[in-house]
Order: C-alpha cells, then sequence, then structure tokens
C-alpha cells in the first residue's frame, strides 16, 4: 500500500521515530477504514504493529500539533507564490456524557441551538490563488457556565437612561479584551512565531460574531487588518463635513436607501437585482473610520429587500477584494464538514485532556494531508474526491489481505489488473493509475 511514512519525514525533528511510525500506520488505517473512527475501529483496520495498545499509547502522547501542522504545510501544501488569508472560526462536535474534558453547552448553527458537547477554534491559512483552506492550528474552548449568582436578579437599582451627567468619553482603542478574544490571540500570535515571515499575512478574517470593536483592536494588536460583517442593524454614520468643530458624526446611513454616489457595481440574476455600495463610514462603538461594502438584494416582482454589511479598517481595500476575501472565509467550514465526515471529529471517543485534543488535531491533520494526496490523483481527473481516495485505499487493503491467503502471487500484469479493478470500487471518479501510483 501507498507508505504514509515519506510525507511525515518533515515531522521527525519534533516527535520521536516511535510516534512517527504510530502515526503513520494510524493515518493508513484511517484512510482505508469504514465506520466509525475510534481506537477500537483504528486498530481492526491497521494490521500489524497497530495494535489496541500501540493506538491507545499515540492518543495518551502529547504532542507539538501547531508545529506539526506548519511543518505539514510548508513542506507538502505550501505554494510560494500564492497569497494567503489568516481564517478563523470555531466548530461544535456533539458529546454525550460528563466525563470528556471539556464537554459543555456550546451554541451550535446546525442545530440552531445550544447542544451539550465540545468546541474548537481553528485558524487556517487560505490560498486566495487555489481557493482552499489550510487548517494550522486547533484549540479547544472551554465553556464558562452560569452560575447561580449569576443568573438571579440583581439587587442594584437600574441606571436611568442614557449617558451619565458628567462622563468623559473614553479612549475605544484602550478595550479589556474578552477570554475569548485574548486566546485567539494568543493563537495568533504564536502562529507569526512560527511563520517567521515566511508567509506575509495582512488580513485577519472573522464571521459576523467579531464584528466589534473588541476585535478589530484585537487584529490591530496582532499587525493584522480585520475583515468581518456587521450586524444588518449597525448604525452607520457618514463622516460630519460642517463647521461645527464639536460635530464627529454627519448624516446616518440607511442601507436600504443609499444613494447612486456610493453604487460602485450593479446587477440582475433571476429576477433578482444586486447593488453593491463602498463608503467610508463611522460607527460609534468603534475607535475610527470603517472601509464599509453593503450588498442590498432586491426581488424585483415583490420589491423585498434584504442587504448584508461587511467591513474592515483597511480603507484602502477594494470592495471586490473584501467581499471575495470575506467569501473565502467559508473554506474552514469545509475543513470541518471534511473532518466530520471522514477523520472522525464527531467519532472520538476520548475522555482526557490529552486524548481529545490529539483525536481533533488528528481529523484536522487528515483534512491537509487529503488534500496533499487528492494532488497526486488529480493529474487524471480534477474531480477527484475523499470518497474516491478512501475507496482506493480500502479497495488496495482488501486485495492485500486476499494476496496472504494465495500459496503463489498472481502473475504481475495479472496483479496490476486486480489492483487497478478491485481499488476502484465504490469509487465516484475511478483512478486508472491508482495501482500503479501506490
Amino acid at each position: 500500500m501507498f507508505d504514509i511514512l515519506p510525507l511525515l519525514y518533515c515531522l521527525s525533528n519534533y516527535i520521536t521515530d516511535t510516534t512517527t511510525r504510530q502515526m503513520s500506520i494510524i493515518i493508513t488505517a484511517m484512510l482505508a477504514m469504514s465506520g466509525r473512527m475510534t481506537m477500537l475501529g483504528i486498530s481492526r483496520w491497521a494490521g500489524k504493529g497497530g495494535s489496541y495498545r500501540t493506538v491507545q499509547r499515540f492518543f495518551a502522547t502529547q504532542l507539538p500539533w501547531a508545529r506539526l501542522f506548519w511543518e505539514f504545510f510548508r513542506h507538502h501544501c505550501w505554494r510560494v507564490q500564492d497569497t494567503y488569508l489568516l481564517v478563523g472560526d470555531e466548530v461544535v462536535v456533539s458529546k454525550a456524557g460528563k466525563e470528556t474534558h471539556g464537554v459543555g453547552r456550546f451554541f451550535s448553527s446546525l442545530y440552531d441551538h445550544p447542544i451539550s458537547g465540545l468546541a474548537f477554534f481553528s485558524l487556517a491559512l487560505v490560498s486566495i490563488e487555489e481557493r482552499k483552506a489550510f487548517p494550522i492550528s486547533l484549540e479547544k474552548v472551554i465553556s464558562n457556565p452560569l452560575t447561580s449568582e449569576a443568573i438571579r436578579p440583581s439587587s442594584t437599582p437600574k441606571q436611568k437612561r442614557g449617558r451619565p451627567q458628567g462622563s468623559k468619553n473614553k479612549d475605544k482603542t484602550q478595550v479589556t479584551l474578552t477570554p475569548e478574544l485574548l486566546r485567539i490571540k494568543g493563537m495568533i500570535i504564536a502562529l507569526l512565531a512560527l511563520l517567521r515571515g515566511l508567509i506575509p499575512l495582512s488580513y485577519l478574517v472573522l464571521d459576523g460574531h467579531f464584528g466589534n470593536n473588541h476585535a478589530l483592536q484585537m487584529s490591530q494588536q496582532v499587525g493584522l487588518f480585520l475583515i468581518s460583517k456587521l450586524r444588518h442593524d449597525s448604525k452607520l454614520y457618514l463622516p460630519y463635513s460642517g463647521s461645527d468643530k464639536k460635530c464627529k458624526y454627519g448624516a446616518r446611513l440607511n442601507p436600504q436607501q443609499i444613494g447612486n454616489t456610493h453604487l460602485v457595481h450593479s446587477s440582475i440574476e433571476d429576477g433578482i437585482q444586486t447593488d453593491v455600495y463602498q463608503v467610508q463610514a463611522l460607527h460609534q462603538k468603534f475607535s475610527q473610520p470603517l472601509n464599509i461594502v453593503i450588498l442590498l438584494k432586491t426581488k424585483l416582482n415583490t420589491q423585498a429587500k434584504a442587504h448584508v454589511i461587511l467591513f474592515s479598517n483597511h480603507l484602502e481595500l477594494s470592495y471586490q477584494k473584501l467581499i471575495d476575501y470575506y467569501s473565502l472565509r467559508f473554506q474552514i467550514e469545509f475543513n470541518f464538514r471534511d473532518a466530520k465526515q471522514f477523520w472522525g471529529l464527531e467519532d472520538f471517543m476520548q475522555t482526557s485532556e490529552v486524548g481529545v485534543t490529539n483525536a481533533a488535531n488528528l481529523s484536522l491533520f487528515m483534512v491537509s494531508l487529503s488534500l496533499r494526496l487528492l494532488q497526486d490523483f488529480r493529474h487524471t481527473n480534477q474531480d477527484l474526491s475523499i470518497l474516491d481516495l478512501k475507496a482506493g485505499f480500502r479497495g488496495f487493503k482488501y486485495v492485500q489481505e486476499v494476496l496472504k491467503l494465495l500459496p503463489q502471487k498472481p502473475d504481475p500484469i495479472l496483479l496490476a489488473s486486480i489492483f487497478s479493478k478491485v481499488a476502484n470500487l465504490g469509487a465516484i471518479h475511478p483512478i486508472p493509475s491508482f495501482a500503479d501510483t501506490l
């Protein structure tokens, strides 16, 4: 079977030879196996050298995953001529029971309500040219459940509405970062230290949860421009252009009633008109002007309207790039999908802190490794998918096990034909040269 070990040689300076060999055996089993990817399932497919005890030892070993992600990306996925964005997002996986380290209640967008499970925050490098996301860092999110004191109604009297008399303006650049933002800031600083300037990064792309001044200040503290989304009902104002020096805010912007002065693009498709506006505007809770791009969609037969507000603190960024960069954020969602569907992010049954960390990071590591393997096969068919890759490895595993039962190996020509035929059983897009490549 295709030897995974050479792909892992780049990690040998950071993990032991024994761990590298265990990792190779486990990865090979994960590529071929079907069913849930638990330690027991992996050991059943691993073959020689991959006993259940060996798999247990691997998942109980503390590994420098951030370094492993970077070294694998640098040696096998990095394209020097490409431009990369730093993208971050959170993924929630459901877990039952109370013994798993870090288990809590987290909001899941799939279920549209909080569920019992684990949450992880991941950073990925997204190639603008290749339009793919490569996982580069993953950390577990620890929930902070409300205490009984926190949910009791406050006995202090409510303050009057409006600004207290005599209060002074605050410096909005001096903010206290939340524990969530401090964790993300630490991840970014550690990543930038690993990159050592080899990949110049300019933009941090986050979803609408981080469309606030605190996230913007955090991104500026790590030397990156923020690209994110504002609430649809955000209060935006044009800069004041009058003679009163005490005034800062001009007319308020209505996203659905903007004049053609700021219109930069318009198109009609399937009865829906899309107008794109770009303007520099002020937000009362932000410390600086924002580069605002508003996408206004109008259904022509009913005149129903809906809009999205994207923003960046890079005032010179064009609307095309701002929209394109934010849309590339979704590539990290494909990483989460593949990790859950193919690489066991929803399946692992670890309960210890080290075990949970290893299982989650290994599933994201498999996303990068599978992208690297697909590069070797897509020269014959660009539509090849992970399903085709797994079908090929599984078929190859079956042939190898059958050959062990034969008293004599078949003729090499016949053997190649058998490998090619069986290795493509179950594949959606057969790979003609699969046997030769393996």
